[in-house]
């Protein structure tokens, strides 16, 4: 059954986390409680499932394996939905009421103002742009037709079309470029600065922190709601990388909320695109170029955000980068579980964590550096379902003929 995976190749960064207190400076319990009390007010709001894979668990010699599906959340199949669309409220909330009170009405517009159509004329006239892989632009556009903002998003050339379709459905305008997602990035914002834009990043910069801030306040939501569910800390979470601003939330919220006790933080990456395992190797932020797009699409960027590194070099303890050849034998498991374990239709970018986990504990070696043994509790972040079928099963396709 393991087979493949044994023979996979596998990197990892043995990293002494600096102490500090990012965790709830960077990110504060404020930024996580007013994100959770706007989401959770939302139409069709509904925590997703918390999975229990115990089968493999047992076939991997640990003690449980808990999977966080956030596939059926908000029905754009992403975790992303909780931070794109709550940042641009957010945005929105904050110029509105700048433009009341230059004119000398009262102030004091709230998000619920903005959220129920309130000034909807005021929100026609706010665009609101960003660059994607295809999950945070979706996200945005679905929260730019619900408040009435015009939005653009900007795509690089291997986003597929299929992407593409789903973000102009919801009314986006979409730019293709020819470059990669960094490119991508650098076009979205020197075009907002051109056109008195607002850009709605999962990055950061120099000089730009709200919005991404925001985005990972909402990805708070999702660690919330495992928390809740379980009654003692888990020893470990395996985290995607991308530009570290989902692995950043899940540490700093886990910290708040567990202290000393919160689990033991991994971070995984492709190979194909480690800026966050080349930092920790550098101590200090490194940006690698793109040379060959991953199959993991959403976890295809070279340069971390800034901010969440700020967090993630205070927590988390070792980083790790994987194959793209180990991400449909871990699609495949997830669908064909292993005995009782529920069936899961994931994406190429939600399997990371889980797959980096069943590596990891075959290695004998690697499962003593972990500290991994029979009594380990493992968090996943199953980060999106299937996003877009045709690439999905292509994917599916070419590895049954390779």
């Amino acid at each position: 059954m393991f087979s493949f995976f044994d023979r996979s190749e596998i990197d990892i960064v043995r990293y002494t986390p600096k102490k500090g207190n990012a965790h709830s400076t960077v990110l504060t319990p404020r930024d996580f409680a007013d994100a959770a009390k706007e989401i959770k007010a939302w139409n069709n709001y509904t925590p997703t499932p918390l999975l229990r894979l115990t089968s493999l668990a047992s076939e991997l010699n640990v003690k449980d394996i808990l999977y966080k599906d956030e596939g059926p959340r908000f029905g754009l199949g992403s975790f992303k939905a909780l931070g794109g669309a709550y940042a641009a409220l957010k945005i929105l909330r904050r110029e509105i009421d700048k433009k009341q009170t230059a004119i000398g009405l009262a102030g004091g517009v709230t998000l619920e103002d903005v959220r129920e159509g309130r000034f909807a004329k005021e929100a026609s006239n706010i665009t609101l742009v960003s660059a994607t892989d295809g999950n945070h632009g979706r996200s945005l556009a679905w929260g730019c037709h619900r408040f009435g903002a015009p939005c653009r998003i900007y795509i690089h050339a291997e986003v597929s079309e299929g992407r593409a379709t789903a973000m102009r459905k919801l009314g986006a305008t979409v730019i293709r470029i020819k470059g990669d997602y960094d490119a991508s990035v650098r076009l979205a914002r020197l075009e907002a600065e051109k056109n008195g834009w607002f850009v709605v990043s999962d990055t950061s910069w120099e000089g730009y922190t709200d919005p991404p801030r925001d985005v990972m306040a909402g990805y708070g939501v999702m660690v919330g709601e495992i928390a809740e569910n379980l009654k003692m800390p888990p020893t470990h979470v395996f985290l995607q990388g991308g530009v570290g601003g989902l692995a950043a939330s899940v540490c700093a919220a886990f910290r708040q909320y567990w202290g000393d006790s919160c689990p033991r933080v991994i971070i995984v990456e492709p190979d194909r695109a480690a800026c966050l395992f080349e930092s920790a190797k550098a101590g200090e932020t490194k940006t690698v170029k793109i040379e060959r797009e991953t199959v993991m699409a959403g976890l295809s960027c070279g340069e971390p955000s800034d901010m969440a590194w700020s967090i993630l070099k205070e927590e988390a303890q070792d980083f790790m980068t994987i194959t793209d050849e180990v991400v449909v034998p871990t699609l495949r498991l997830l669908k064909s579980p292993v005995g009782t374990d529920p069936v899961v239709e994931a994406g190429e970018s939600a399997v990371a964590g889980l797959a980096a986990t069943i590596l990891a504990s075959r290695r004998e070696e690697l499962r003593d550096a972990l500290e991994m043994d029979g009594n380990s509790v493992i968090v996943v972040v199953g980060s999106e379902g299937i996003t877009d079928p045709a690439v999905h099963a292509e994917l599916m396709k070419e590895a049954d003929h390779a």
